[in-house]
């Protein structure tokens, strides 16, 4: 069965349009079968937009598993200052992102793989995260992101409390990193996370 988080989908296209409203400015935006959330947006990142603190203005700010990038786009109106970095395994989902920022005329959006941006490190990250990777994947996938925190930067996930909220944020907190239920609607929790701690595994 195809999973939004294979590189390559393997079924074919069919575009699907929506529009999404960030600080009165409404963005159109195209999705597409084999990427996350087709033809909406989802719950969990509709939560994650409202409960997360504004962006900072200045710094480069990830998007991590972008999709085809609601949240990298909403971030590039709230913050014109800044660079919006939108990364994605799938790239079907990274030409959507390309799409979508080059309609809308925000160009501060860079999509990218993983590989491309290795060297990077981030002001701020944002992430609806691919629970369905399983945990062990998961865990590898945060390990590597997180650490790349710039020293005052925070991420802000947002994980259904019936996918793992909970636990997420027990590992997190055991893995050296101080983390915080910034807060909850329609069973989404949107955690802060800081760090990782000095002397941590992963610092």
């Amino acid at each position: 069965m195809p999973q939004y988080f294979d590189e390559e989908p393997d079924v074919g296209p069919a575009p699907a349009t929506l529009t999404l409203q960030v600080d009165g400015r409404t963005l159109d935006l195209v999705t597409d079968r084999g990427v996350f959330s087709r033809g909406r947006v989802d719950p969990g990142t509709a939560v994650l937009l409202r409960k997360a603190p504004p962006p900072p203005p200045r710094g480069t700010l990830l998007d991590l598993g972008c999709g085809y990038g609601a949240s990298a786009l909403s971030l590039a109106v709230r913050s014109p200052g800044a660079d919006v970095v939108a990364v994605d395994v799938n790239r079907r989902a990274l030409a959507l992102v390309e799409q979508n920022a080059a309609a809308n005329a925000l160009p501060n959006v860079v999509a990218a793989t993983p590989d491309a941006i290795a060297d990077r490190t981030f002001t701020a990250i944002y992430s609806n995260p691919p629970i369905r990777i399983g945990k062990p994947a998961l865990h590898a996938l945060l390990s590597n992101w997180l650490p790349r925190l710039e020293p005052q930067g925070a991420a802000y996930l947002v994980v259904h409390r019936h996918l793992g909220a909970d636990s997420l944020h027990a590992w997190l907190e055991q893995e050296g990193f101080d983390t915080y239920r910034l807060g909850s609607s329609k069973g989404y929790r949107v955690l802060e996370v800081r760090g990782p701690r000095a002397g941590s595994a992963v610092e």
